[in-house]
């Protein structure tokens, strides 16, 4: 993959060690087959240091005359900042965007954010990845049609946005594709699929999202 960000492309020589190494274990991440994951510019103010990343859990031939369909996308920010971050408790910050459109009738579920937070933790677990400070917010929102619109199902979808600090390693560094493999395993939780290890969602305390139906016609 490209870099994503210029500072990490046009100053290499300036960039820390610990931060392209961090860099490198992101690129060299393996995810499910069905996500489909690429670099993408990153914010310049957040952070001396940046790198980020988009991505997609796509099922192919689902949607609509045999179209790829999207089940969930999201984007993860690497962020780094040698001097340390006071509120980061570290030298380190992972920011991430989940989001996903679920079936309605979820959405009406009073513990959908508690259980949507516990997907985020649990994926963490369950990969083993040490971290601390995390913060976030779950959101979700409805949609309904109405007029010319009205023969379209309601629609509700759920945002997860969340940062955490990766526990340093040695040389400084942390693990962070363990950290990309948990936030792709999200992905796929928001999803609707089925996790690939069952054994390690259990031990994660991962509450399974019940199937979604298929793809509606737009």
């Amino acid at each position: 993959m490209a870099a994503a960000h210029e500072h990490l492309a046009d100053s290499a020589d300036e960039t820390p060690i610990p931060f392209r190494q961090a860099v490198e274990a992101l690129r060299a991440a393996r995810l499910r087959p069905e996500i489909e994951i690429d670099p993408t510019p990153a914010p310049k103010r957040l952070a001396p240091f940046a790198y980020a990343l988009e991505a997609a859990v796509v099922e192919r031939g689902a949607g609509p005359g045999g179209e790829d369909e999207d089940l969930a996308d999201g984007r993860l920010v690497l962020l780094h900042n040698p001097a340390r971050q006071e509120a980061w408790q570290g030298t380190f910050r992972v920011v991430t965007l989940t989001r996903a459109e679920l079936e309605p009738e979820m959405g009406t579920d009073p513990l959908l954010p508690e259980v949507s937070w516990s997907w985020l933790t649990g994926a963490l677990d369950a990969r083993g990845v040490r971290y601390g400070e995390p913060s976030g917010t779950v959101t979700r929102a409805g949609s309904y049609y109405f007029g010319g619109l009205s023969e379209r199902e309601p629609k509700t979808q759920i945002e997860i946005r969340a940062s955490w600090t990766p526990a340093e390693g040695p040389g400084g560094v942390p693990d962070l594709a363990a950290h990309l493999a948990a936030w792709g395993d999200l992905l796929c939780q928001v999803a609707g699929l089925p996790p690939a290890c069952p054994e390690a969602a259990q031990r994660g305390g991962v509450v399974p999202l019940p199937q979604r139906r298929g793809p509606q016609p737009r």
